[in-house]
């Protein structure tokens, strides 16, 4: 770590860091009420609106989106003239999934072999402390040079899009010259990254109806229509012998021209079982940030314990499709519909609801902020250079962020490097990490701030 007296500020503040992190983690702020308390993130909401409070942010707020969750919006004014950068993170997390398979509770935060583990310590709750942190740095050391807006969202992982479509109506609120969205991660650990691209996504809720009602599998099957069966077909032509997506006319040889996803690392990095090949073709990177990707979230059918030899009447299941930059959601998701339609076998009754939606990203690279930051990563990350990074997940709110306001320079940043194990049981954040990226952006303001003077 640099010797840099702002890095030693940082340091210095890594017990309460992790504190207030582990009070953070302890919300079970999944913003689905049929699985969560709706109380549980309405806590959380209050916990971030108060520790900006504390930091003496004004007008802080917490802003009823229209998707039915909670937003926290404060405002701390800068140095007469100086810039606005808005800082973004969520406060909403992914459900723990098989808690059983955590090796330590999902919502109690624990140090564990140098990481500290919880639902939500890298995505996203440890970004909000991120961003206290670069704050109370500066403060220590003279003072916050730009004027800072910060955003936590609510429902980021359930991809309603409430804070985009509360920006939308209210567009004076979060305008900024520039926007630091701490959602993202290194590439790897310890090899500092700034992320320029996002796939864009949709989920689609499918239902496919045959018969009036489940059969008996001896007098019926064989004839009958089987939902289960054809749904089974209709997902199995959303992908090639090889793996790769194919929704018909939607494009699917994107290449990647920068940052290489060596194969190795990837298998490593996902935890490939051996012996498992990978799916797609192209290199990793394209396939994971230049090409759209298909999954299979959810499939609504009987459990196998318990089930009853029947012909099934009917049949779901949740599709997700990620969107490379250069594509556009809606078309994407009419090819997608049509191309569910026409692989619909026997003349099935099919269903189609389209649950969440946001456009790909892509960032101007050249732009004054990411000088700023490739400085600010030089002195955080002695010794490495900033790389620049796609990454396959969807943050719809960027795109929302860049046509409300294009002058805006946008830089993605965040602690979700492989380890963290993101969405998956057992999800961590590197200590080191969160001091070191606090440490990049308080100086990035710092540079930030410098490079708009006149």
């Amino acid at each position: 770590m640099s010797s840099h007296p702002i890095a030693e500020t940082v340091a210095s503040l890594m017990p309460r860091a992790q504190q207030e992190l582990a009070e953070l983690v302890a919300f079970q702020s999944v913003a689905d009420w049929a699985q969560f308390p709706r109380s549980e993130s309405e806590k959380a909401a209050a916990w971030v609106a108060g520790a900006l409070r504390a930091e003496g942010f004004q007008d802080v707020a917490l802003l009823d989106t229209p998707d039915g969750t909670q937003s926290v919006y404060g405002y701390l004014p800068g140095p007469e003239g100086a810039p606005t950068v808005l800082l973004y993170a969520h406060y909403d997390v992914q459900p723990p999934l098989d808690e059983a398979a955590w090796v330590s509770p999902p919502f109690e935060l624990t140090e564990r072999d140098g990481r500290w583990y919880g639902r939500g310590a890298a995505d996203c709750k440890g970004g909000f402390i991120m961003h206290l942190l670069a704050l109370r740095a500066l403060k220590a050391d003279g003072g916050v040079p730009v004027a800072v807006k910060v955003i936590v969202e609510g429902s980021e992982e359930q991809g309603t899009g409430g804070l985009q479509q509360y920006a939308e109506a209210h567009p004076e609120l979060l305008t900024a010259d520039a926007i630091v969205i701490g959602d993202a991660g290194n590439f790897r650990t310890g090899l500092p990254t700034v992320t320029a691209t996002l796939r864009g996504m949709t989920l689609l809720k499918v239902r496919i109806d045959t018969l009036a009602g489940n059969l008996h599998s001896g007098m019926f099957g064989g004839a009958a229509p089987d939902a289960l069966a054809a749904l089974i077909k209709v997902l199995d032509s959303l992908r090639a012998e090889d793996g790769s997506t194919t929704v018909d006319g939607l494009a699917a040889d994107g290449v990647w021209e920068g940052l290489q996803y060596p194969e190795e690392d990837f298998r490593a990095d996902a935890k490939v079982l051996d012996g498992v090949e990978l799916i797609g073709d192209g290199t990793v990177a394209d396939r994971l940030w230049a090409r759209p990707a298909v999954t299979v979230l959810g499939i609504d059918c009987p459990p196998v314990i318990g089930a009853t030899p029947s012909v099934h009447a009917s049949a779901g299941a949740l599709i997700s499709l990620r969107i490379p930059p250069g594509a556009d959601v809606q078309e994407a998701i009419k090819l997608l519909e049509a191309h569910l339609r026409a692989h619909t076998p026997w003349k099935a009754r099919l269903e189609l609801e389209v649950v969440g939606q946001g456009q790909p990203f892509q960032a101007d690279t050249s732009s004054p902020a990411y000088a700023s930051m490739a400085a600010a990563m030089e002195v955080g990350y002695p010794g490495q250079q900033m790389q620049i990074s796609g990454m396959g997940g969807s943050i719809p709110l960027c795109n929302a962020l860049t046509s409300l306001y294009p002058e805006a320079e946008m830089l993605l940043i965040g602690l979700s490097e492989p380890e963290a194990q993101i969405h998956a049981v057992n999800e961590s954040v590197s200590p080191d990490e969160l001091e070191r990226l606090s440490v990049v952006e308080a100086l990035f303001l710092v540079n930030y701030a410098r490079s708009k003077q006149v």
